[in-house]
């Protein structure tokens, strides 16, 4: 069954804490950007203290030494699952690879916010078929060791079909039809995502913005069920 992943992209970590209190039998909290800079490895450490997996989704791009040592730091932290991203190129790849031991280091292939205009312009070439860069930059992920990939659902199915089933393939941008689409252009339904081959749904705003995030967090466990 595909894990769910909370992304718990709230104002600080005493309301993520609080709202990670209240939903039953979470595995996964996802921290991005905003959270870790407010609060830091002091948040990742409370949640890990209380039993979660942390997916620290930090998207580090640099040189091969220093994404290194941001994964080694953040193995040391017991993060469960971090991100790297593929376009930093195959030596810095392996080398998080290198680093990550037992920390799941995924490569995040292209941000499901792009529609393919929009990475046409950020690599300034034609991309005829944006499916077929999601899986060069994910053979890539692969080759040099990573656990897995980030994509969106619409390039799941290719995903597994050429990269087996042992990878993990997470997917962000997961929308119910009655969702909100907000800033994401590539998105899914649960069902779907699960359909095609999903080991980790990561579901942020149609939780944290609900009338009642508790109840719409059940609804997408009862989704996810066998």
């Amino acid at each position: 069954m595909a894990e769910l992943v909370v992304a718990l992209d709230l104002p600080s970590g005493r309301e993520a804490l609080a709202l990670a209190a209240r939903l039953p039998g979470l595995k996964w909290a996802k921290i991005g950007p905003m959270l870790y800079v407010r609060d830091g490895p002091a948040l990742v450490r409370e949640f890990v203290a209380r039993g979660m997996n942390v997916f620290l989704d930090l998207k580090w791009h640099d040189i091969p030494s220093a994404v290194a040592g941001a994964v080694a730091a953040a193995r040391d932290l017991g993060v469960a699952m971090a991100t790297v991203h593929c376009l930093g190129g195959r030596a810095m790849l392996a080398a998080s690879a290198g680093a990550a031991v037992d920390l799941a280091l995924v490569g995040v292939t292209v941000l499901t916010s792009h529609a393919p205009g929009d990475f046409e312009a950020i690599v300034g070439r034609g991309v005829p078929d944006l499916g077929l860069e999601v899986e060069r930059l994910a053979r890539a992920a692969m080759q040099a060791g990573l656990r897995g990939v980030v994509a969106s659902g619409q390039e799941l199915g290719l995903l597994r079909h050429v990269l087996g089933p042992e990878p993990w393939i997470v997917v962000p941008g997961v929308r119910a039809p009655e969702d909100a689409a907000g800033d994401q252009a590539r998105s899914v339904t649960p069902t779907e995502a699960v359909r095609r081959g999903a080991t980790h749904l990561v579901v942020g705003r149609p939780i944290t913005l609900a009338r009642d995030p508790a109840a719409a967090y059940q609804r997408l466990v009862e989704t996810l069920a066998p």
